[in-house]
């Protein structure tokens, strides 16, 4: 569960699309950014634009600070695993380079080129966060769904109250009235 916990802590939304950024999917398939870049990049017909894009300096600019969040709590431990990690670390990447961000669809084309054991079994854990990221956001819209349903059951109650009101504040006239 921790692992899915921190996959999910690295799934950005970017352009409407839930996406893992290069540079974390290195890590977590435990290869340099440039190997998994070049593997992607070797085989780019497999990622059209809809599996994978680079983002732009503003998007990237955007990340920033949830992406320094996120590896200032993890850095020591980054700095700890052999040199290979730390190249993929975000701050040691070139600053004219920008990340490429994969979506589902991408990660799952890229099960297919990367055939180590690790990788492999991050590939599930990786498809296991996205489905689990996906039930939360769809309970998420039953309760929205179920909130305006409560919303307007109120507004009506509302409505039916001030009536109420309305019609007491209209017999105590009448009763005023009377004992004048």
């Amino acid at each position: 569960m921790q692992i899915i916990r921190n996959i999910q802590n690295r799934i950005y939304e970017i352009r409407g699309e839930r996406i893992i950024l290069d540079f974390d999917l290195a890590i977590l398939y435990e290869v340099e950014t440039r190997i998994l870049n070049q593997t992607v990049k070797r085989n780019s017909k497999r990622f059209p634009k809809d599996f994978m894009f680079q983002l732009t300096r503003q998007e990237f600019a955007a990340l920033k600070p949830e992406i320094n969040k996120l590896y200032s709590d993890e850095y020591q431990s980054v700095t700890d695993m052999s040199s290979q990690f730390v190249m993929t670390y975000p701050g040691k990447r070139p600053k004219t380079a920008l990340p490429y961000a994969f979506t589902e669809q991408g990660v799952a084309m890229l099960s297919g080129l990367l055939n180590s054991d690790t990788a492999i079994q991050m590939n599930i854990a990786i498809m296991r966060a996205f489905v689990e990221i996906r039930r939360i956001v769809l309970e998420q819209g039953d309760i929205r769904d179920q909130l305006k349903q409560i919303q307007q059951r109120i507004t009506e109650h509302d409505v039916q109250l001030s009536s109420i009101y309305d019609a007491i504040e209209n017999l105590l006239d009448e009763k005023a009235a009377q004992k004048k």
